[in-house]
């Protein structure tokens, strides 16, 4: 969820109530978790996995009993996850959506949360909401953000919209908790579930989360992480033994290349759902993109083009092991531009055309120039099933296909654009869907 990258003051913070705190288990929540991101601190790591008290221990073995018919697991999104939100496993039964929020006073919004709700329930997810809280101590700021955000929540009435304070926060302990409870009883007021979101370092640092709890019962979203390896479930070794915890926010690598992992342990994401998971719904306006691309073999000629992407030969553009300097792209509906990067001279313009006899506006690339990177954005016509292209590219110093891009950064990982700089592009797959095929 988090979306500032400030991952070694959170350490700091964690590690200073360890050694101040023996009530709870170390937390690691990571307070930079864009998709692109990869993280890695050994020590750190080791440090959490061994600080668990036994009382912690005995809370975690309650917790796991009292869960077990109820948990359900989920992701929460932010624009970094796209237009379309990011599934981690079929499994998966929510999703929880940034609307936006109060930067220091500044509103700013997502524009990827209205596609990213109906995504989630056109998946047959319980679809909620959250709001970057950055008030500070400031009741009054408080209520102008959610005056603002409250009428555009998309989410059903009953569902949760939660609050997300984990920067910003006063030397108040009391003004924080009084903006944070005055926040969440005007969602609760507005017919929503209201929660609260940070990570315990956090949390002990600056808020009274008791009250909260007083005020709203088991209420608390909190992030806690044993390492940044992939998860798929929880590790209840680092479970945040607080009061009134809600859902677990378990890892920020859910999936290889970054996604948020949750656990609910209460139900609470049921509501708004009366206890139903949403059926999902098939696109009623997809039309079939099919994507006709080649790549000209540098000091050669053009190879054959391919269509959309298959296995063998035929599957990609491009010859193993070899370079090339120019590429074209065409769609049969609607329209797709692209460029390519090239050792010797970076990023070249951007090509709405598709003409291998013309070299200057029809392709992309300069003629004995390598290509080392691949950019593409295919816009959808108005009206129509959301798509995209999703590609990927292999190079001539590695084995295998590097990870896969989207044009509006929806696949976590590799989602600016395809290639390695400083390493031929010596093959490449693209097609156009709502959805990955690789």
């Amino acid at each position: 969820m988090t979306k500032l990258n400030k991952l070694k003051w959170v350490v700091a913070i964690a590690m200073a109530f360890f050694i101040g705190v023996n009530t709870a288990p170390l937390v690691s929540a990571n307070a930079g978790s864009s998709t692109n991101n990869q993280y890695t601190n050994t020590q750190h790591e080791a440090t959490q996995k061994h600080s668990t008290t036994d009382k912690a221990k005995t809370g975690n073995k309650d917790a796991r009993k009292s869960v077990t018919s109820v948990r359900s697991q989920g992701v929460d999104w932010a624009k970094y996850q796209g237009y379309n939100g990011v599934k981690g496993y079929k499994n998966d039964q929510f999703a929880i959506a940034q609307i936006g929020g109060s930067y220091g006073g500044t509103f700013i919004n997502q524009a990827t949360y209205n596609s990213q709700v109906a995504s989630a329930l056109n998946q047959g997810m319980r679809a909620h909401t959250y709001i970057w809280y950055g008030v500070g101590g400031s009741t009054q700021l408080g209520k102008q953000c959610l005056d603002y955000y409250l009428p555009r929540v998309k989410t059903p009435k009953g569902s949760i919209v939660a609050l997300d304070y984990e920067d910003g926060a006063s030397g108040s302990v009391k003004e924080n908790t009084d903006a944070i409870i005055a926040g969440m009883q005007q969602i609760k007021n507005a017919g929503y579930t209201p929660m609260y979101y940070s990570y315990k370092p956090y949390t002990l640092a600056h808020v009274d989360y008791q009250r909260i709890v007083k005020r709203f019962g088991t209420s608390l979203w909190i992030a806690a992480y044993p390492d940044y390896n992939v998860r798929s479930t929880p590790y209840w070794g680092t479970f945040p033994t607080m009061d009134g915890v809600a859902i677990w926010q378990f890892t920020s690598t859910y999936i290889n290349g970054g996604l948020d992992g949750n656990v609910d342990l209460t139900g609470i994401t049921k509501n708004g759902y009366d206890g139903n998971t949403p059926t999902p719904s098939k696109p009623t306006n997809k039309k079939a993109v099919h994507v006709t691309y080649a790549l000209h073999q540098k000091g050669k000629q053009w190879l054959s083009p391919v269509k959309d992407f298959g296995s063998g030969s035929n599957g990609f553009a491009g010859v193993p092991n070899s370079v090339h300097d120019m590429l074209y792209i065409k769609v049969n509906h609607g329209t797709i531009k692209y460029r390519v990067h090239t050792k010797e001279d970076g990023w070249l313009p951007w090509v709405h055309k598709a003409n291998k006899n013309d070299t200057v506006n029809g392709v992309a690339g300069i003629k004995g120039h390598t290509i080392d990177g691949v950019q593409m954005y295919y816009t959808t016509p108005s009206g129509e099933t959301y798509q995209q292209a999703y590609y990927r590219s292999q190079t001539t110093q590695r084995a295998n296909y590097l990870g896969t891009c989207a044009d509006n950064g929806s696949v976590a990982g590799y989602d600016s654009w395809a290639g390695m700089l400083g390493e031929p592009l010596d093959r490449l797959q693209i097609h156009i869907n709502d959805n990955s095929k690789y």
